[in-house]
């Protein structure tokens, strides 16, 4: 800033009355935006979307993992041309059938036993 009390003001009374209208209308429009950036509407708006876009950032990182994951496990079941590898197919569907019987048939077998001992 100049120093005012050096220099003589040349400006006439509506000059400095413009330039005093200026100002009035910059520093209200400068509170008027810190009251908009302070206001609670504005900060959890705010902090909503840096969550949002934190999930969006997450979210998407898990969505290419898991297709990475699922393209590593297809390519033990299925060959570059798409035909499947029955010599892995066949032994894994045979424990999946098993572990299901036995979590099918478990739970009756322990029933019926409690049953007969009563």
């Amino acid at each position: 800033m100049s120093d005012t009390s050096s220099t003589p003001d040349t400006r006439t009374p509506a000059q400095i009355e413009a330039d005093i209208k200026r100002r009035r209308e910059t520093l209200a429009e400068t509170l008027d935006e810190i009251g908009v950036r302070v206001h609670p509407k504005t900060i959890v708006g705010d902090a909503k979307a840096k969550v949002a876009s934190s999930v969006d950032h997450t979210l998407g990182r898990a969505y290419v993992g898991v297709n990475r994951v699922v393209d590593d496990v297809r390519g033990q079941f299925v060959t570059e041309d798409g035909a499947p590898r029955l010599d892995r197919i066949v032994p894994v569907a045979l424990v999946v059938v098993g572990v299901v019987g036995l979590l099918t048939l478990g739970p009756r077998r322990s029933g019926r036993s409690r049953r007969r001992r009563r």
